[in-house]
């Protein structure tokens, strides 16, 4: 625990004027990011006593080390700071809406020749209009099938597509009149947007306008007898109104708002989010968060439009925004919308009507996801701590292993050895910090040598991010009489370099305050306080194996000095773990939940190990003598191949045959011949039954 008077800042060296600033921990990690319309007040607010702090505050300033600000022109510009910041360093005190989903949109590609209708989930893209989110994909599919009656859009993909414009031949969809077919030329092009850009008008809300057209197109044909097509244009009006009913109108017409509401408790916040456009709510959804900074309801709702509207533009962002609570600084949010929209936005506190009754509609559903996420993390929390604490007690730990690192090796015969490493932090899979190896040391088949070189090399390069933030001190000689020499620096090139010994070779050096003060004083980027590689220690490594895997992983650790990471091995056969130095394994009950959280590590890290080993199997089953040719891409590669039909075709040709391929001049064409006559043919295959040589065309591959 860091003492934060070691890094607090003199205040004369604190600006007056707005800015954002950072705290780092010992190992230059961003762990806390925030905004002031005054840096000098803000920050030093923080360096008051521990006790007048609140609990979160303390426990912040004392894990870290140093605290640095870059100065803006104005408030609006340190909101986006701020956000960008958070974005991009991910801190662990800042507020962070998870989302245990993601969330489908209705989405049109106005960026394509033919625009297409369809379900889109994740980043959005430039020229791609999105209406939603919606709550299920089933809810878009239904809306989109009643509307295609009206505006038979495009909905099929580019494969589908291409091969429709192939054949001549339109989909089930055109023929059933659900799809204009532009792949065969029914509508131009022009005509094909038009329609899209008509979709997209009815889903925005402007619907009244083609209701009346088609009942009054339909009345027309009624008149002149043309009762067929009368049915047809009733049909179509009904199928716009039952797509309209799926989402019921709440508030007056043409109506754009988001709504927001939070429920909160002393350490969790629920955010529900209700998105109305022309008068009717078109999506919802909700975000969960931790509570891991002194924040109130007004900094939640200011976070929650950080992050719903920090990557948006346009009509994305609302006229409207509705909140329980405003901001800290109304006035730079308001403004900050606004240049996001391109226009006025209205931030405010439903007072009266019906957007306050919705507003207290959207509060339940925030109240009621609060309570279910509870009821469901409670017993999570239970389960993964008495997990965490079996562990500890059965490998004898001092405390909980809250980081757990598990290393499998994976081959086929002795062929593509590789090994992987996965990360489990509080009981739960990170996937962001796993890793693959290949293996480099040696050829051939042997686990132990393998489990050895991963562990050396995952360590040594913990020990070089050391070495390179100043937590370690160069050993001292040894004494007269001792035997030996001292050791090395991590990263040494001696192969008997062991290291320095963590928590061992003395107390690390006080941090020095880097204060950057102008918004163009760039940091270096070893020191930007993103997440290294290899950079966190484990407070656990597991090893898929027994004795002797569990053996070569100590010996590794013990070649790099490395003394306080414990390391076990849990082996299939019989599920038991095995500790170094031990000549009997660790036993733990079948239904004990720490055996069950060590079988998922293990199985997780071989599931990780076969995927990578099957892939490189695969890139190398795949390759082709061609690979080798320097300048050669793959789209003349296939040149090549289409051209003569085989490799084996190809490897027969004359240089004067291949110039004759399209791109390929001479000195080209020579290379290829020459990687070909350099590699032999495969031998034919034999049918053992006839005795027949079986002329195999070996496409592109040999």
């Amino acid at each position: 625990m860091a003492d934060p008077s070691s890094y607090r800042p003199s205040p004369g060296q604190i600006p007056d004027s707005p800015g954002v600033y950072k705290f780092r921990d010992e190992h230059r990690r961003v762990i806390y990011v925030g905004k002031a319309k005054n840096l000098r007040q803000r920050v030093a607010n923080y360096f008051q006593d521990l006790a007048n702090l609140h609990p979160r505050t303390r426990t912040m300033v004392t894990t870290a080390a140093s605290v640095e600000w870059t100065v803006v022109s104005t408030e609006v510009e340190a909101l986006q700071l701020e956000y960008t910041w958070i974005k991009e360093f991910d801190p662990r005190f800042n507020v962070k809406y998870r989302d245990d989903k993601s969330y489908p949109y209705l989405a049109v590609t106005l960026n394509e020749e033919f625009p297409r209708v369809q379900v889109m989930r994740g980043a959005k893209k430039k020229g791609v209009r999105y209406f939603g989110p919606y709550g299920h994909a089933w809810a878009i599919r239904e809306t989109v099938d009643l509307m295609l009656r009206v505006f038979p859009v495009r909905t099929c993909s580019a494969g589908v597509f291409k091969n429709a414009a192939r054949t001549g031949r339109p989909c089930l969809l055109g023929y059933i009149d659900k799809c204009s077919a532009p792949c065969v030329g029914r509508v131009t092009p022009e005509e094909h947007r038009e329609l899209a850009e008509d979709f997209c008008d009815f889903m925005a809300g402007r619907t009244g306008t083609y209701i009346r057209r088609l009942e009054k197109d339909m009345m027309q044909a009624a008149e002149e007898m043309e009762y067929e097509r009368a049915a047809r244009l009733r049909d179509d009006a009904e199928a716009l109104k039952r797509a309209m009913e799926k989402s019921a109108v709440v508030l007056a017409d043409a109506t754009d708002a988001d709504l927001i509401a939070v429920a909160e408790d002393e350490l969790e916040a629920a955010l529900q989010i209700f998105h109305v456009r022309g008068g009717r709510v078109r999506g919802q959804r909700g975000w969960v968060t931790d509570k891991v900074e002194a924040v109130d309801t007004s900094g939640l709702v200011e976070h929650a439009l950080q992050q719903l509207y920090g990557e948006e533009r346009g009509d994305a962002v609302p006229k409207e925004v509705l909140v329980p609570a405003l901001p800290e600084d109304t006035e730079a949010v308001s403004q900050w919308l606004a240049e996001r929209r391109g226009s006025q936005v209205s931030l405010r506190i439903p007072q009266r009507g019906d957007k306050k009754d919705l507003m207290a509609t959207v509060q339940r559903n925030a109240q009621q996801a609060l309570g279910l996420h509870k009821t469901k993390r409670a017993s999570d929390l239970t389960t993964r701590s008495r997990a965490l604490e079996e562990i500890a007690e059965a490998l004898g730990l001092d405390t909980a292993p809250l980081r757990i690192e598990c290393y499998d090796i994976s081959h086929l015969q002795g062929d593509d050895v590789v090994a992987s490493m996965v990360v489990f932090e509080d009981g739960l899979a990170r996937k962001s910090e796993y890793r693959r190896f290949q293996i480099k040391g040696f050829e051939g088949q042997d686990d132990v040598r393998s489990m050895h070189e991963v562990i050396g090399r995952r360590f040594k390069r913990y020990l070089q991010e050391k070495e390179r933030t100043g937590e370690w001190e160069e050993p001292q000689e040894p004494a007269s009489g001792a035997t030996g020499s001292a050791p090395a620096a991590p990263g040494s090139t001696d192969p008997g370099a062991t290291g320095p010994t963590p928590g061992v070779t003395g107390p690390v050096p006080a941090p020095v305050l880097t204060a950057a003060s102008p918004a163009d004083e760039i940091e270096p980027r070893e020191d930007d306080g993103r997440p290294k590689r290899f950079a966190y220690p484990p407070q656990l490594v597991v090893v898929d194996g027994g004795q002797p895997q569990v053996a070569a992983a100590k010996r590794a650790l013990d070649e790099l000095g490395i003394d306080d990471i414990a390391v076990c091995g849990l082996a299939k056969r019989l599920e038991e773990v095995w500790l170094p130095d031990d000549d009997d394994p660790v036993v733990l009950p079948r239904s004990s939940e720490g055996l069950y959280l060590l079988q998922r590590v293990r199985d997780e890290a071989h599931r990780f190990a076969i995927t990578y080993q099957r892939a490189k199997r695969a890139k190398r089953i795949r390759s082709s003598p061609l690979d080798d040719v320097t300048g050669l891409g793959e789209t003349r590669k296939q040149a090549l191949i289409k051209h003569f039909g085989s490799v084996k075709k190809l490897r027969q040709a004359t240089i004067e045959e291949i110039c004759e391929v399209p791109g390929i001049g001479r000195r080209t064409a020579e290379s290829v011949a020459a990687a070909l006559a350099s590699t032999a043919p495969a031998a034919p295959a034999v049918n053992t039954a006839t005795g027949e040589i079986m002329e195999e065309d070996d496409g592109g591959a040999s």
